[in-house]
């Protein structure tokens, strides 16, 4: 398994057991987050602890997993990043698509209505 997961307060909290998210691994974590997000309404949040790089096939996998929670009502946010990887996301404008949050204690909260 490339990623686990565990719940808390009923948000899908997923973390990868890879350093790198390349063209080499995407199929594979697209088709398990997924089987993740197939939920009706899912809560999800992407934790990016301990992930290193991301190529641009690592970017286009989390925008079709966002598309497909979106498509199932659901809200797709990560959480966590390392600083080189919030630097990619910061260079291709995507921190703009995205809602990224520096820990996933903050992404949690986040959900939770005011």
């Amino acid at each position: 398994m490339m990623i686990r997961t565990e719940q808390k307060d009923k948000i899908e909290i997923i973390a990868f057991s890879v350093k790198k998210i390349n063209a080499f691994v995407t199929d594979k974590i697209r088709e398990d987050i997924i089987n993740v997000i197939s939920n009706s309404n899912p809560k999800v949040i992407i934790d990016l602890g301990g992930v290193e790089y991301i190529d641009s096939s690592g970017f286009g996998c989390f925008l079709s997993v966002m598309r497909a929670a979106r498509n199932n009502y659901g809200v797709l946010k990560f959480a966590n990043p390392e600083p080189g990887v919030r630097e990619m996301f910061e260079t291709l404008h995507l921190h703009t698509v995205f809602q990224i949050y520096d820990n996933v204690d903050s992404c949690v909260k986040s959900f939770s209505p005011l």
